[in-house]
């Protein structure tokens, strides 16, 4: 109708890739042919808000990967350069837009066939026959594990990550800043690890962790190690409030060169006789904390890591590790906002969790760890996962959450929050009873373990220690009630 503009969407604002500026250019003419040209106005498909601001001062991102590259600022020069063409033609730009779309046609050429985008032997296993789940089913797994771990009723673990101290943040940051040497990095990692063991041993915790000293946050540590996987210095955007991350970029085929974290499992298992938890991250929550890229399907890329994954956990089983973590952290965010998309999401997401976890033999327990209080509408796609334990955040939310789990009669174990982390109170002996007494009241104790709601990793050693003592205590009077 007269007088009316539309603005064509046409420039991605929620993703860091070039725009193809030439097939732009053709779906504006496609949208002119139904409505006049004027009435066309050319922008982004949303706010820059998730996009960082620019790629000026990226120095270190390898050159390629830099060319398929946009931020905010860049994509702005694409909405005016697809302007000018669209309205008045290439003789109207400047030198300085005629260059970028010169660049901006080679970048999208190259990109179609660089080799570190396109990984032959990556497009050849996932087109070939690999394991999609575990060969038995959880009934038979858990009489199984049972009788291997002879775990006592209400065990007691921790979620993964323990303080993460000034000299262990240092001891990183020299590293990576070549100021120590490699030995003088894992001594120290290694002191850190061997302190975190000796403290659960004495806290009397029944399954233990490594405390997660040499990683700097759960995604970026997995994908400085994979294929397929570039850091940006700048990338940052913001999360929530004033809180921001820097995601990592994922711009090719994903595979796994070598093993990621059996070393430091193995040497923190080999410090004592108790079963030490493997700890990975899943694929989906690895996807869902990167800039994806947006030549492949999302749930092509999840696969991608999900086998990448699978072998690590494999090389775990085989180094004698029986108990492995996979967290599925922002599994939850990853969730399409049209409940028409959804059933897709769960699908492929549910199948890479399995594929990830496919590798591990009746006798490895696998655990995973979610975080947010809001399961009613997905605890089916939950069970479907088959996680033999399942540890949430419950602290906060009291039993509300754990009666959905007893409603839809969840099979497999779960360990609920007795603590709420995110606060530097130290829960009392009596509260964390008087929370177990609660759990009990609507699972039995066969089916519950006992932790805390969240990794340790903000947390100080001096609120940690007496917390994890106290829980530890108050689960020695439940049991000695039941």
């Amino acid at each position: 109708s007269k007088g009316k503009k539309v603005v064509a969407g046409v420039v991605d604002g929620r993703n860091i890739w070039i725009n193809n500026i030439d097939k732009t250019l053709t779906l504006l003419e496609e949208i002119a042919a139904k409505i006049s040209k004027e009435s066309v106005i050319v922008g982004t498909s949303c706010s820059l808000l998730h996009t960082p601001f620019t790629l000026e001062y990226e120095e270190n991102l390898d050159s390629s990967v830099k060319s398929w590259m946009a931020y905010a600022k860049e994509k702005l020069q694409e909405v005016v350069i697809l302007d000018k063409l669209f309205n008045e033609g290439e003789s109207v730009l400047n030198s300085e837009q005629k260059a970028i779309l010169e660049a901006n046609r080679a970048a999208n050429a190259t990109r179609k066939t660089a080799e570190i985008i396109h990984d032959k032997a990556v497009q050849e296993r996932v087109n070939s026959d690999f394991a999609i789940e575990r060969t038995d089913k959880f009934e038979d797994r858990i009489k199984e594990q049972h009788k291997e771990f002879n775990y006592p009723t209400l065990p007691t673990t921790t979620i993964g990550s323990f303080p993460q101290t000034p000299e262990v943040r240092k001891a990183r940051r020299d590293f990576k800043n070549e100021k120590i040497s490699q030995t003088e990095y894992e001594d120290a990692m290694k002191a850190y690890i061997d302190d975190c063991v000796a403290f659960q041993v004495e806290a009397d915790i029944d399954v233990l962790v490594h405390g997660e000293p040499e990683r700097n946050d759960m995604v970026e540590y997995f994908g400085e190690q994979l294929k397929g996987f570039a850091f940006s210095q700048n990338g940052w955007v913001q999360s929530y409030g004033s809180r921001c991350v820097k995601p990592p970029v994922i711009f090719g085929d994903v595979s796994r060169p070598k093993a990621m974290t059996v070393d430091w499992i193995t040497y923190a298992q080999s410090k004592t006789d108790r079963v030490m938890k493997g700890m990975l991250t899943g694929p989906v929550t690895i996807l869902n904390w990167s800039f994806v890229r947006d030549d492949l399907e999302r749930s092509e890329v999840s696969k991608q890591i999900a086998l990448a994954i699978a072998d690590e956990v494999d090389d775990l089983q085989k180094a004698g590790i029986k108990m492995i973590q996979v967290d599925e952290a922002a599994f939850k965010e990853g969730y399409p906002l049209r409940d028409s998309k959804i059933p897709t999401y769960e699908e492929w997401a549910v199948r890479d969790f399995k594929i990830c976890v496919a590798p591990a033999v009746a006798t490895t327990q696998i655990h995973t760890h979610m975080c947010y209080s809001e399961f009613n509408d997905i605890i089916q796609t939950i069970e479907a996962m088959d996680a033999d334990v399942i540890s949430i955040e419950t602290a906060r939310s009291g039993n509300e959450l754990l009666k959905i789990f007893a409603k839809v009669g969840y099979k497999q174990e779960v360990g609920p929050g007795v603590y709420d982390i995110h606060s530097p109170r130290i829960p009392s002996v009596e509260e964390i009873v008087g929370q177990i007494n609660k759990l009990l009241e609507v699972l039995p104790a066969s089916q519950l373990w006992i932790n805390p709601d969240c990794g340790l990793k903000t947390r100080k050693w001096d609120e940690v220690k007496p917390s994890l003592i106290n829980m530890v205590e108050a689960v020695k009077i439940v049991r000695e009630k039941l």
